[in-house]
């Protein structure tokens, strides 16, 4: 049986080989799959984990930032989503 692990990378630009700077972590496998590191990123960037054999699933769509908004709290951009498939 299949199940998914599903990694969101949030990278410092919109290219694949920009930093980490943040990242989420969802396990289908309930434990059973491998894991992530918890205090560290997992990957370096997001070439890594395609390296690493995860899929990517989406990458961001542009944004154009307005002057000041450097300033505000949102979320985060740049944010990739990548999957696994883990056999259970």
């Amino acid at each position: 049986m299949h199940r998914q692990q599903v990694l969101y990378l949030w990278l410092a630009e919109g290219a694949l080989d920009t930093g980490t700077i943040a990242w989420a972590f969802h396990d289908g496998t309930k434990g059973k799959g491998p894991g992530l590191p918890d205090c560290e990123p997992p990957f370096a960037n997001g070439v890594t984990a395609l390296e690493d054999g995860w899929f990517l699933l989406q990458s961001p769509a542009p944004y154009v930032t307005q002057p000041g908004a450097e300033h505000g709290a949102s979320y985060l951009p740049n944010e990739f989503v990548f999957v696994r498939s883990i056999e259970v």
